[in-house]
């Protein structure tokens, strides 16, 4: 208990969050005599993960789309196809979201990219500041589980190192995520054209001054401006999907796709720009091998102390049925949502939840999915979600009004992950094998 305070207190005072978890391991191995060198070795077991070469890789693709036009181009392109429905620009604005965090994996990126252009367009067609502010603040989040999404990755990289009785495998991380993921935006989809019923059509346009052209001349005009983007999603899932390269391949296929697209084509990203897009792609890439570096010596240590089945233990005395300890499971996620950004929050907890989970028989595919969707949701969740700051700053609001426009959109995406979390075969359904935990 005297540790356990010392490290609470430690992340108090600021410490990095990493040299708290080694401390953890550390003191941890001390109490059990065992000899040290082991923390050297699970951190080095980082090398013998191959997967994790797709980390940066994606990462720096992401980056380098967030920098470029190409969230423009996007917007343009969905709204070419969808602006004309009912509601047509909040599912715009859903959508390319969506798509922009999915291969960014940070929603920050995606409220700054899209904000500028998306904010202005939504208040001149009508719709109300609250409205349009909930729906941006809350969309940002939005595509974490759609792949190929970093914290999907790490929580299968992470997932592989606890679980022993059924494989996680992130192709299937990435399978489980696409019906959840649609549930979510179509939610989103339906409100906002009930909210538009009353407003006239209207759609955005980034050529504001140019005579009006027919629809189907605006769709051929924004799929040639997309004509690079638009195989991205293809390359990455079709080749997964398909078997012709694996995670690592598909990750470095798009990092180099991405970059002669974008520096050498298109010309948006400036060589003079790039040194400095790098360093932020890799300061975020190497925060997260390093908290996961000590987080793997930690679990060694949780699991060979058997900390897990303690904690099932003395949870199941209060709880004993599956379906109660998901709802507890929500609570908690929420919770740590708000406190603990997404990769910090899968490196600490996964290893300490998932055994817990599989003592109820959680599947962990599905458990990844609701560990995911909630830290989604976590992001704009009042008071203290991430994505409420950064579009506070972004759109120069107050924090309390942020919290307001966000609360209509905070239930219907907590209805989304009630359905999420009891309906498995939502998540497992398109698994070719959808194995039942124990």
């Amino acid at each position: 208990m005297l540790m356990l305070i010392i490290l609470l207190l430690l992340i108090f005072l600021g410490v990095p969050l990493f040299a708290v978890i080694g401390l953890s391991a550390i003191w941890g191995f001390l109490q059990q005599d065992v000899d040290l060198i082991v923390i050297a070795i699970e951190i080095y077991r980082l090398v013998d993960m191959p997967v994790l070469i797709a980390v940066p890789l994606f990462t720096f693709a992401g980056y380098v789309l967030g920098e470029s036009n190409a969230a423009a181009r996007l917007v343009k392109l969905s709204d070419a196809l969808l602006g004309r429905l009912p509601g047509g620009l909040p599912i715009v604005a859903i959508i390319t979201c969506a798509l922009l965090t999915a291969f960014t994996g940070a929603s920050g990126v995606t409220i700054v990219a899209l904000g500028a252009l998306l904010y202005p367009a939504l208040r001149q067609a009508g719709y109300k500041e609250r409205f349009s502010l909930g729906l941006l603040t809350s969309s940002g989040s939005l595509g974490l589980l759609f792949a190929p999404s970093l914290p999907l990755i790490l929580y299968g990289v992470v997932a592989q190192q606890v679980s022993q009785e059924i494989p996680v495998n992130i192709d299937d991380l990435f399978i489980a995520g696409i019906l959840p993921g649609l549930l979510m935006l179509i939610v989103l989809s339906v409100y906002s054209m009930f909210v538009s019923r009353e407003l006239p059509l209207a759609t955005f346009t980034v050529d504001a001054g140019k005579p009006t052209v027919s629809r189907s001349r605006q769709i051929t005009s924004a799929l040639k401006e997309a004509i690079w983007e638009l195989p991205l999603p293809f390359v990455v899932l079709g080749g997964i999907y398909g078997g012709y390269f694996a995670i690592s391949e598909a990750a470095a296929i798009t990092a180099m796709y991405v970059f002669v697209v974008e520096v050498f084509i298109r010309r948006e990203v400036s060589w003079r720009n790039l040194p400095l897009i790098i360093k932020d792609s890799m300061m975020l890439v190497g925060a997260i091998l390093v908290i996961l570096g000590a987080s793997l010596a930690s679990t060694n240590y949780l699991i060979d102390a058997g900390v897990p089945q303690q904690i099932f233990e003395i949870i199941h005395k209060h709880i004993d049925d599956k379906w109660t300890f998901l709802i507890a499971l929500n609570i908690f996620l929420l919770v740590l949502g708000m406190m603990l950004d997404i990769f910090s929050a899968i490196v600490i907890m996964i290893p300490i939840i998932l055994p817990v989970a599989l003592g109820y028989g959680v599947h962990p595919v599905h458990l990844g999915i609701i560990f995911l969707a909630n830290m989604q949701i976590g992001y704009f969740t009042p008071p203290v979600g991430m994505n409420l700051f950064i579009a506070s700053y972004r759109f120069n609001k107050p924090i309390l009004t942020l919290c307001y426009a966000a609360i209509p959109f905070f239930l219907l995406l907590m209805l989304c992950v009630l359905i999420i979390t009891y309906w498995p075969a939502l998540s497992l359904g398109l698994l070719d094998t959808p194995v039942v935990a124990p």
